[in-house]
């Protein structure tokens, strides 16, 4: 089956981990911790190998069925060659050995056989889309850490540039060049960036506890952190690529390769295999069948035959149940016809679905070009304000709304640099890549 390189990579990833004991993971040692570790991928491997069984099972029906039967016991038996009515009893040993072989029934057992062949396949293709949506869920989360980490460092930045020009106003209003007020502005502000890193640091927190159930990590206490590059926020958009497909070829590549298509179409010729085999019940079965049986007593040795065989062509034809088969025919029909406008409402989803993360991929990508301008504008305003409020010749006010929007400037360009590797997690999902 398809699936089976899936559990070859769910092997490999596991030795993978093994051997690895850094408490540091990457976002791909992230994903093979996750595919080990996730309770749904456990049960969704496990319907897949159940219906497999079922296929084992199905397929069974082309085999011969082999019945032995042993017995032990007494018997009795009127003794009518002797000319009187006494009964006779005896011990007995009795055993029969009986095969059956079906040699041809209309599309019974092949339907039964292709029915589940299918059903495993739609088993199969969950089981893939289950560990692709892991693989972005995973990608999400570990994003969201960087995330938090970068913001971090970013209300890092604020707390000191605010503790710097706390320490300037004071130095300011004991010179007497400035009021009291701007020291206790500077004081406000202050306390407000601190808030806001502490703020932070329970996010990262938040997003790590994300991670945690995501990937499956059950420790009580987080024993781990991700690998993280330190960003440089001058050249950000440089870093960044184009996604290589365009809509119409992501939309196509979704059509021919997403898992819940192949899942729907894997159902629907299940749904005609099982119409296949309910029709079959209108024909009859053909089989052959053969029995021996042996028999050992002591008495009655002269009205009991030890040894007997036949061997037989059979047929049964059901001529008529009512209308039963007609029914299930029909309702089979319907039931294929359900599938189809399935999957139909799937392509639409898929498209609809696709087209969403590919603009959504262009937007997050264009928003880190804009604020990656607005961090080079909004430093250069702050360096100014700086310069103006030295001098005499603007507020504190001036000043702390041109701080504020530089650090608001290089926190948007952190979540809008994440936001666009999500955006790709998220199309690569979308269109089964």
């Amino acid at each position: 089956m398809k699936n089976r390189y899936i559990f070859k990579y769910l092997s490999i990833a596991s030795l993978v981990i093994n051997l690895n004991a850094s408490d540091v993971y990457t976002v791909d040692e992230l994903i093979l911790k996750a595919l080990q570790n996730s309770p749904t991928l456990q049960i969704s491997k496990a319907n897949y190998e159940a219906s497999m069984s079922r296929y084992d099972s199905a397929f069974s029906g082309y085999l011969p069925s082999v019945d032995l039967h042993a017995a032990t016991g007494k018997t009795g038996i009127s003794d009518t060659f002797g000319g009187t009515d006494d009964m006779i009893d005896d011990n007995i040993l009795l055993g029969s050995l009986s095969a059956k072989q079906i040699i041809y029934d209309f599309g019974k057992t092949g339907g039964n056989v292709d029915s589940s062949k299918f059903d495993a396949t739609s088993y199969s293709m969950q089981n893939i889309q289950d560990i692709s949506d892991k693989k972005r869920d995973v990608k999400e989360a570990y994003y969201h850490v960087l995330n938090a980490l970068s913001l971090i460092l970013v209300q890092k930045e604020n707390v000191k540039l605010n503790e710097a020009q706390l320490y300037r106003s004071q130095r300011y209003f004991e010179a007497g060049i400035r009021t009291k007020i701007d020291v206790s502005d500077a004081k406000v502000t202050l306390i407000q960036a601190r808030l806001d890193l502490k703020r932070a640091e329970y996010n990262l927190k938040l997003a790590y506890a994300n991670l945690d159930e995501v990937a499956g990590f059950t420790d009580l206490e987080q024993k781990y952190t991700v690998y993280a590059q330190e960003l440089d926020l001058n050249s950000l958009y440089s870093s960044i690529h184009s996604y290589k497909f365009s809509l119409v070829k992501s939309i196509s590549y979704a059509y021919e390769n997403r898992a819940t298509l192949k899942k729907q179409e894997a159902q629907i010729q299940a749904s005609i295999a099982q119409e296949d085999q309910v029709s079959s019940e209108y024909y009859p079965s053909l089989y052959l069948s053969a029995d021996y049986t042996k028999q050992s007593v002591d008495t009655l040795k002269r009205f009991t035959p030890q040894d007997q065989w036949q061997a037989t062509l059979n047929m049964d034809w059901n001529l008529y149940q009512g209308g039963s088969t007609s029914a299930r025919v029909q309702e089979k029909k319907i039931y294929t016809n359900i599938s189809n406008a399935t999957l139909v409402d799937y392509k639409l989803s898929i498209k609809k679905e696709t087209t969403k993360a590919y603009i959504n991929v262009n937007k997050s990508k264009d928003s880190v070009e804009l604020s990656q301008n607005l961090v080079k504008v909004s430093e250069e305003k702050f360096e100014q304000a700086s310069k103006r409020y030295e001098h005499g010749l603007s507020d504190y006010i001036e000043l702390q709304q041109a701080r504020q929007g530089y650090i608001d400037a290089k926190a948007t360009l952190v979540v809008d640099y994440y936001d666009y590797y999500i955006a790709i997690a998220t199309l690569d999902n979308a269109i089964g890549k």
